[in-house]
C-alpha cells in the first residue's frame, strides 16, 4: 500500500509540473501553489488569482501588468468567467481582497482548463510565427431558436431600462469610424506584404513557398536577430515537451480532481447534482444533432499566406501548412467570393430586422396618444 502511493504521490507531482511548465512563462505558476489551492490554504489564495487573472488576459489577447491592483485583477477575472459560462455562485461571493477561496479558484481553472481547451488555446495564441498568416474563416453563425427575436423582446424593456437613441447613433458612428480606420490599415499592411512576397520571390529554400514572410526578410537584414528568435523557439519547444507529458499524465490530474467534485456533490446536495446530468445529456444531445447536419466545407483558423506569381490561375493562396510535399491550397478569390456570398446573405437578414423593429415601432406608437413618432 505504501509503495503504491507513493506511485501516485509521483505520477501526481509529475503530472502537476507539467501542467505548470506547459503554462506560458509570465503566468506559469508553482506547482506547490496547485496543492496548497487543493486544501483551500489562503496562502494561495492570491497567486490563483494572479494565475487565472494572466491567463484570462492572454485568452482575450489584452495587455497585463503584474502592477495591476489586486481588486482589479479579481473584479476582472469575474467578468471573464461569468463571460465565459462559470456559473458557480461560490466564485462570486469570494472577498475582493484575495483572502480566501484558493480551492473555488483551483476549481475554476480546471473548468478553464478541460471546458476550454485552455492549453491548446495559449498554445496556438503564443505560437512563435516565422511565416506571413492570416485568419480565414467562412463558417456560418448557427444562432438557436431561442435568440430569435431579440429585437422584439429588448422593445418590450420598460421605461427604466430605456437607453437614449442618439447615444446608440453615436456609438454606432463612432464604431464605424474606427472600422474604417482599421480596414484603411488593414489595406496598407497588404500592400506591403505584397511588396515583400514580390521582392523576395525566388529566394526560399522551400520551392513550394519561394520567397521570404517577413521575419524572415527581417532576420536576412539583421542576422543578429536570430538569437532572439531561437530563444523563442526553444521555450515554446519546452512547452510542446511538457504539453505532451501533460497528455500521458492528465488522467492522474482530473483523479486528484474528482476527489473534489465528490465533496462537493456531498454539499451541494442530489438534486443540483441530477440537474447538472440533464444539462449535460441536453448539451450532448444537441452535439448529436449537429453532428448529423449536412456538412458544408468551411475553413476556419489561420492560414499562411503564400504568393503566386508564376501560375496565371492562381495568384495569392492560403496553406495550411509549410511542408516540401504538395499541400492543399485555397485561393484568395474562392475566400473573397465565399466571404461575399455570407455578406449578401446577412445584408438580407439585417434589412428584415430592420422592417420587423419597424413594423413593431409603429405598434407601439399606434398606442401613445399625443406623440409624434419618426423612423430613424
Amino acid at each position: 500500500m505504501r509503495r503504491r502511493q507513493e506511485r501516485r504521490d509521483r505520477a501526481l507531482s509529475a503530472a502537476v509540473g507539467a501542467l505548470c511548465r506547459a503554462l506560458p512563462p509570465p503566468a506559469r505558476p508553482a506547482p506547490d501553489t496547485l496543492r496548497r489551492a487543493r486544501f483551500d490554504r489562503p496562502q494561495a489564495t492570491l497567486d490563483c488569482w494572479r494565475l487565472l487573472y494572466a491567463l484570462l488576459k492572454q485568452i482575450h489577447g489584452s495587455k497585463w501588468t503584474e502592477s495591476d491592483a489586486i481588486d482589479n485583477q479579481i473584479r476582472f477575472v469575474k467578468s471573464a468567467l461569468w463571460y465565459h459560462g462559470y456559473d458557480r455562485p461560490e466564485l462570486y461571493q469570494l472577498p475582493s481582497d484575495g483572502s480566501a477561496g484558493s480551492r473555488e479558484l483551483l476549481l475554476a481553472f480546471s473548468w478553464l482548463l478541460h471546458r476550454h481547451s485552455l492549453l491548446e488555446q495559449l498554445l496556438a495564441r503564443n505560437r512563435v510565427k516565422t511565416g506571413d498568416e492570416t485568419s480565414v474563416c467562412t463558417c456560418e453563425d448557427d444562432l438557436p431558436s431561442s435568440q430569435k427575436g431579440t429585437a422584439e423582446i429588448a422593445l418590450e424593456y420598460g421605461p427604466e431600462d430605456r437607453v437614449d437613441v442618439r447615444y446608440l447613433q453615436w456609438l454606432n458612428g463612432r464604431l464605424k469610424f474606427q472600422w474604417r480606420s482599421l480596414h484603411a490599415q488593414h489595406q496598407e499592411q497588404c500592400k506591403l506584404l505584397h511588396k515583400i512576397h514580390l521582392f523576395t520571390s525566388g529566394s526560399h529554400t522551400d520551392q513550394i513557398l519561394g520567397h521570404l514572410s517577413v521575419t524572415e526578410t527581417d532576420l536576412v537584414r539583421q542576422p543578429e536577430n536570430y538569437k532572439q528568435l531561437l530563444q523563442l523557439l526553444e521555450s515554446e519547444t519546452m512547452q510542446l515537451e511538457a504539453f505532451l507529458e501533460w497528455k500521458q499524465l492528465e488522467p492522474v490530474y482530473w483523479q486528484w480532481m474528482v476527489k473534489i467534485r465528490e465533496e462537493e456533490l456531498q454539499k451541494e446536495g442530489f438534486s443540483t447534482a441530477a440537474k447538472k446530468i440533464q444539462e449535460s445529456a441536453e448539451l450532448k444531445l444537441l452535439d448529436l444533432t449537429c453532428l448529423c447536419a449536412p456538412t458544408k466545407n468551411k475553413m476556419h483558423g489561420l492560414c499562411r499566406l503564400v504568393f503566386r506569381s508564376k501560375h496565371p490561375a492562381s495568384k495569392t493562396g492560403f496553406s495550411s501548412s509549410v511542408s516540401k510535399e504538395p499541400v492543399s491550397a485555397v485561393s484568395a478569390t474562392e475566400v473573397i467570393r465565399d466571404l461575399q456570398m455570407r455578406e449578401a446573405s446577412l445584408e438580407r437578414e439585417l434589412k428584415q430586422l430592420q422592417e420587423e423593429c419597424r413594423q413593431r415601432l409603429d405598434e407601439i406608437a399606434e398606442g401613445l396618444d399625443g406623440v409624434i413618432c419618426i423612423s430613424p
